[in-house]
């Protein structure tokens, strides 16, 4: 029986975990089995107390990611079924749950499931061969992975409108102008760069670390004064751990 080969790769070194997205002949195409291994590799790095910071990154030479499979998930089961399969693996919140800095790190291609893979991190680079787009209404269907939702949070809804209708491709320049991304640099840099940050943030107090995220991402659906309260109740909690 012929093994089938891990379409995410996943290693741990020196308190940094590393999920690796590992179909560069297929541009990274984000398919079932990727959808499977990301859950699983996910849910160990959240249950992991060593891992302090988590890089997401890509093999090959052209692609983070090109968006989805459609030879996949167009031809899925009845609705029901793939309803269930979703509820059962629903990896964008398992995202959204990594209690860990989770920084991306993009080349080429970030499309469609792509750019909504990046957007459930906290801290984004790109180097500036990047090129970024939601080609989904030109399929003639919208995005299915939170990119309506989490778009429009990050680059503001104007911006998130125009991509989400348009179609419109960005350069690197462009996202870094959006503030879809934190940092442009150059290919040969880009781990190097992502290994930087994450060390920096690996020197500071986990918990600290953790509380600073959870207070960000939660407080953004939040009234002020409820976020404002949140910050207290999280600050009071890393202090009694500090001490």
């Amino acid at each position: 029986m012929t093994s089938i080969e891990p379409v995410v790769l996943y290693e741990k070194q020196d308190g940094i975990a590393y999920i690796t997205l590992n179909r560069p002949r297929a541009l990274n195409a984000y398919n079932i089995q990727m959808r499977d291994e990301l859950f699983e590799v996910l849910g160990a790095i959240i249950d992991d107390p060593d891992a302090g910071a988590v890089i997401l990154k890509a093999a090959g030479e052209k692609a983070f990611c090109a968006g989805a499979d459609l030879t996949e998930f167009l031809t899925a089961p009845a609705p029901v079924f793939a309803r269930q399969a979703r509820f059962a693996r629903d990896i964008w919140k398992r995202f959204l749950s990594v209690p860990q800095p989770v920084i991306a790190a993009m080349h080429g291609y970030v499309l469609g499931s792509g750019i909504e893979m990046s957007l459930c991190c906290d801290i984004r680079l790109c180097t500036d061969d990047a090129r970024f787009g939601l080609p989904e209404p030109g399929l003639g269907i919208i995005p299915a992975a939170g990119g309506s939702q989490t778009l429009p949070r990050t680059i503001g809804m104007a911006s998130a409108l125009e991509v989400l209708m348009s179609g419109r491709w960005l350069t690197a320049v462009e996202a870094y102008r959006m503030k879809l991304v934190n940092r442009i640099v150059p290919r040969e840099n880009l781990l190097q760069e992502a290994e930087t940050i994450a060390r920096k943030i690996l020197s500071f107090s986990p918990s600290a670390v953790r509380a600073a995220k959870q207070a960000v991402w939660r407080g953004m659906d939040l009234p002020l004064a409820e976020g404002l309260e949140l910050e207290k109740r999280l600050s009071a909690l890393t202090a009694e751990i500090a001490l």
